[in-house]
């Protein structure tokens, strides 16, 4: 079937990024670490977590949060929204959610005899999916066009999305009731995951004392506005990763295809969104070239939930999958040569 792009007028945020000037990176360090402080503002103690979600904003990846409920994935991911002066939804997935509230819908007009494209909750810079899992398999599949082509076709025409485009999207563990696991290919579209953890008692006891009358997010704004967005995103994207990098890059996700622990390694578009990720947290280090340090720190991350397990490393080690691959990909990449010397840390 041919599909004709069409291109949803919105405002300025449906500008290419290709015309983007890249912005020196001593002002995306400063930007940076102003989007930083006002998330921490509100999500106290998650210095990691929140690092990592700005890395995947810069590296124009989408970012999985995954946690029990109450520990303030959802709260994160609307800091993190409101940080930036763009366009921003919500989708609150249910069960009863359609895939037609997701990528919008063509409505017969009877005044104009025409169809109308309705455009859904996806057509905004910043998405936001709460609890993604709780959705049915069928609602969950509207978003793979969305994230992988940045596009939505509906009744054979594709409607372009804004640019940029990120879904950062909260799931709860499927031991929990009401949930649907995830399929692998929508996985896969996930440039990393990421999870919070309980607070320390310290934070716990601030948090008591700081919300009890007034929410947080009420207090913070945008810090960045949307072309200084897209000017970071084009330095960190002009980042330089030199061949042993990738090569190196391209070891760790091949060792997980042969791993024996794992019966699903990581795809080609991890090895490729494992380098964006790099290129995006070395330019949140002031660097304009990636080390293979930057590569090591993102690979849990950005590898851990496209691995599956096989049945025999669950039943050797005791201890549920997100724990195991942790171990599993820690320690593939202290096992996989450096670039440089061709040397194996010890």
């Amino acid at each position: 079937m041919n599909s004709s792009a069409t291109r949803i007028p919105t405002d300025s945020s449906v500008a290419t990024a290709d015309d983007t000037v890249a912005m020196p990176l001593d002002e995306v360090l400063r930007h940076a670490n102003a989007i930083i402080a006002n998330v921490e503002s509100v999500i106290a103690g998650k210095h990691a977590a929140v690092r990592t979600a700005l890395t995947v904003l810069l590296a124009e990846g989408h970012l999985l949060i995954e946690d029990v409920p109450g520990v303030g994935k959802t709260m994160l991911a609307k800091a993190l929204a409101k940080s930036v002066d763009s366009t921003v939804s919500r989708i609150q997935f249910t069960p009863d959610l359609l895939p037609s509230d997701v990528t919008g819908v063509s409505m017969y007009n009877q005044a104009e005899r025409r169809f109308e494209f309705k455009p859904g909750a996806v057509f905004a810079n910043i998405v936001i999916g709460d609890e993604i899992n709780r959705a049915s398999p069928k609602t969950q599949s509207a978003l793979l066009e969305c994230m992988e082509e940045r596009q939505v076709t509906v009744d054979g025409t594709t409607y372009l999305l804004s640019t940029p485009f990120t879904v950062v999207a909260t799931q709860n563990p499927i031991e929990m009731e009401g949930t649907y696991a995830l399929p692998e290919a929508q996985r896969d579209r996930f440039m990393a995951r990421i999870s919070m953890g309980y607070p320390d008692t310290e934070n716990e006891v601030e948090m008591l004392n700081t919300r009890d009358v007034t929410s947080p997010l009420e207090q913070i704004g945008a810090v960045v506005d949307l072309e200084q967005l897209r000017a970071m995103m084009s330095s960190a994207r002009g980042v330089f990763a030199a061949p042993g990098v990738k090569e190196y890059a391209v070891a760790l996700v091949r060792a997980t295809r042969d791993d024996r622990d794992l019966r699903l390694g990581g795809s080609p578009r991890a090895t490729l969104q494992l380098i964006r990720a790099a290129k995006a947290h070395a330019a949140l280090q002031g660097r304009d070239f990636v080390l293979p340090d930057d590569i090591d720190e993102l690979a849990v991350a950005v590898l851990g939930h496209r691995l599956v397990p096989t049945s025999r490393a669950l039943g050797h080690h005791h201890q549920d999958s997100s724990a195991l691959i942790e171990e599993i990909v820690l320690r593939i990449v202290s096992e996989t040569a450096v670039p440089l010397g061709n040397q194996k840390r010890s």
